[in-house]
């Protein structure tokens, strides 16, 4: 089924995590770009109308643009991911598109909390664990990778989901 999904695209997070990705997420053979979901899965791409696009625009319009730093590298069981140090303007971001938007739950409801993070790594937790660790040698020689928040993407067509 295709679904469609709300993100913050980091470029400037691609050098640093792009091969893993490549390797250990699956998103990036739909030609998902480094990101941070904001919400997903969103509604059927068929379905979005200029209207629902309006809707969201207004929704995130309250939300102004926001720096933030990706230098933490977190888990979840089958999971590798940079997790940013200020969340809360994600958490706003998805907050403010569950009001306009509340038959579509982050993660279709499947987790409590809101975590915004940037997946490297999806699938098993020994693939997870070996991205995490490239990955914490390639932050070391890259550093921390600071990013500017200044739109919300929509992604369409998806199949499958998004981390």
């Amino acid at each position: 089924m295709a679904i469609s999904a709300f993100v913050v695209r980091v470029p400037e997070a691609e050098a640093c995590v792009g091969s893993l990705r490549e390797r250990f997420d699956a998103t990036t053979s739909l030609g998902v770009p480094a990101h941070i979901t904001v919400l997903v899965p969103f509604m059927s791409p068929e379905l979005i109308t200029v209207a629902v696009l309006c809707e969201a625009q207004a929704a995130i319009a309250e939300s102004c643009s926001f720096e933030f730093t990706l230098a933490k590298i977190a888990r979840f069981p089958t999971t590798a991911y940079l997790a940013p140090e200020l969340p809360e303007p994600f958490v706003v971001l998805t907050q403010a598109l569950v009001r306009r938007f509340p038959t579509f739950p982050p993660f279709a409801g499947e987790f409590p909390t809101i975590v915004p993070h940037l997946t490297v790594a999806h699938g098993s937790a020994p693939e997870a664990e070996i991205a995490a660790t490239e990955l914490g040698l390639t932050m070391q020689r890259h550093g921390p990778i600071r990013s500017i928040c200044k739109a919300v993407a929509l992604l369409e067509k998806l199949v499958g989901s998004l981390e």
